[in-house]
């Protein structure tokens, strides 16, 4: 179902830019870049290639966000071609794993001399300012996208998936304090669960990669602890997501406001929270790694 929010002016826009862009490129050619195969095919070799020593099927499904049958006929197409080699993981026989052989290895080079050539190209009848700022939409607009395929969903505070992420954040907040972190500063998940409060993971290609967490502070207030972002998808947007969600969960709960505090080296997580509305207050806990407070009032909030 399409979402009621979004005008359709704006999807038809998308769908036109789609629609455009796949025949530029020669997406719809069975024979894309001029070789003997069409872009599914051509775009799997390439995810082959790029892990040499082999990959699982699984891994290659998850992230290129493909259909297990179509896949694996692909997969024998290019077996079947000398282009890759399918075998068992050594540990586990159930896991199917594919690598490159050097004649796919070969393909994929032409295949890349190919595609620049194709994409020069296409720059070469830009001026300099009209690459710069194509590319530089390009760039957003690949930002964007990828934030939009991010998904933020409430998990069990004590899933592999919510340590994980509690687990990289412990460890990057150790390298960055001074006196380093201690982790049984963590909040429990027994805090964060249930009536109690609420924990959020964000996932990209079915990979944890940011958390926030939501406890019952007092009446009618609620503390946010823990938001975190990996390195590899800072500059997206998504703390700001992860805030919204608790926010919103805060809100469910019959909670009007809600306060967290950080750490004085955390300078850009407290320009984000300026940013995001909240406003400095005092103390309103000891909390040996706070060293600014920070409350939000979300009753006329927007979300």
């Amino acid at each position: 179902m399409e979402p009621e929010s979004v005008p359709a002016e704006q999807v038809a826009a998308l769908r036109r830019f789609n629609r455009y862009f796949t025949r530029r490129i020669g997406a719809l050619d069975d024979h894309y870049l001029g070789q003997n195969r069409p872009l599914g095919e051509a775009r799997l070799l390439f995810e082959i290639a790029e892990n040499p020593a082999g990959v699982s099927l699984r891994d290659l499904r998850s992230r290129l966000g493909l259909d297990a049958g179509y896949l694996s006929r692909m997969a024998k197409a290019l077996e079947s071609q000398g282009l890759v080699r399918l075998s068992t993981h050594p540990d586990d026989n159930r896991l199917r794993m594919i690598e490159p052989t050097p004649a796919g290895l070969i393909e994929v080079k032409e295949q890349n001399r190919r595609a620049n050539a194709l994409a020069a190209g296409l720059l070469d009848t830009l001026t300099p300012t009209q690459r710069d700022q194509l590319i530089e939409a390009m760039t957003t607009s690949q930002r964007l996208l990828r934030l939009a395929a991010i998904t933020v969903e409430p998990v069990d505070a004590s899933s592999p998936d919510a340590r994980t992420c509690l687990d990289a954040y412990a460890a990057e907040i150790d390298a960055r304090f001074p006196e380093g972190f201690d982790k049984s500063d963590l909040v429990p998940p027994e805090e964060v669960s249930g009536k109690a409060g609420a924990f959020y993971v964000a996932y990209e290609e079915s990979h944890p990669i940011a958390c926030g967490a939501l406890r019952r502070l007092e009446p009618g207030v609620g503390e946010i602890r823990h938001v975190w972002v990996a390195k590899e998808a800072r500059r997206l947007g998504l703390a700001r997501r992860i805030l919204e969600a608790l926010e919103q969960e805060a809100l469910t709960r019959g909670l009007t406001a809600v306060r967290l505090d950080t750490h004085a080296s955390l300078t850009e997580a407290q320009a984000m929270y300026r940013t995001c509305g909240y406003t400095e207050i005092p103390p309103y806990t000891d909390h040996i790694y706070g060293a600014h407070w920070f409350e939000k009032q979300l009753n006329n909030a927007p979300l």
